[in-house]
């Protein structure tokens, strides 16, 4: 599914697209190195892919997850990821 949203600037764009619930992915087109790094600074998204799909994140060498209703923060593949399925434990004795 692909929802188009007509902004009358990048900066509303960017504005549009934090505006939504979700946010797990996000992807953009352009050959303007300045709202290559708007979008990088200022666009929430658990992943973000400029010039090219915004699928297909490869297992093991990019991380993966979202914010929002789009995930818990954490990453996928990440060092905090495997904390998801542990529970902190601690043992303190003195002799």
């Amino acid at each position: 599914m692909l929802a188009i949203i007509k902004a009358v600037s990048f900066e509303e764009a960017i504005t549009i697209f934090n505006g939504t619930a979700y946010g797990l992915t996000g992807s953009l087109y352009s050959n303007d190195r300045n709202h290559l790094e708007q979008a990088r600074v200022g666009m929430h998204c658990g992943n973000l892919y400029f010039n090219r799909k915004c699928t297909g994140a490869l297992v093991g060498a990019h991380l993966f997850g979202g914010f929002n209703l789009s995930g818990t923060d954490s990453k996928a593949g990440g060092r905090d990821y495997l904390h998801l399925f542990s529970q902190a434990k601690l043992v303190s004795e003195q002799f």
